[in-house]
């Protein structure tokens, strides 16, 4: 089974390094996911900054290993169009800031993961969330 079209979106109040259990059962099941922060970017300083201060389409660093992109916006962010631009083929999309998602949080036991929504809460572990994220059907 292949990865959904769009992605399963889960809020998530903690740091990005709680995650690792599950981001590590996903990508073991070669499954890509992604962290989305919906507050104010941290402040950049440099060549790269002034680049974008500048008014520049986007300003790009690459190398190490990674890439960094500051990209000016005009008006409020379409949550749909962030998806799309930057997070296509990932399976599991968490977003620190969002307030009408499911959610995930740390259960009490050592692997216990659970799901918050509306209608309650379901626990899961790691590896059973990340082989959830192959189907279409909503997390929550």
């Amino acid at each position: 089974m292949s990865t959904p079209k769009t992605p399963h979106l889960l809020r998530f109040d903690g740091e990005p390094v709680e995650l690792a259990p599950v981001i590590e059962a996903a990508r073991k099941l070669d499954l890509r996911v992604g962290w989305l922060d919906l507050g104010a970017p941290p402040e950049l300083q440099g060549p790269l900054a002034d680049a974008a201060n500048l008014g520049v389409l986007r300003a790009v660093a690459v190398g190490g290993g990674r890439s960094v992109a500051i990209k000016p916006l005009r008006g409020t962010p379409v949550l749909r169009d962030v998806l799309r631009e930057h997070f296509r083929g990932c399976a599991l999309v968490m977003l620190r800031g969002a307030t009408d998602l499911p959610e995930l949080a740390r259960g009490d036991a050592q692997d216990e993961w659970l799901v918050r929504t509306g209608a309650g809460e379901r626990a899961t572990t790691a590896e059973r969330l990340a082989a959830s994220l192959r189907s279409p059907k909503r997390l929550g």
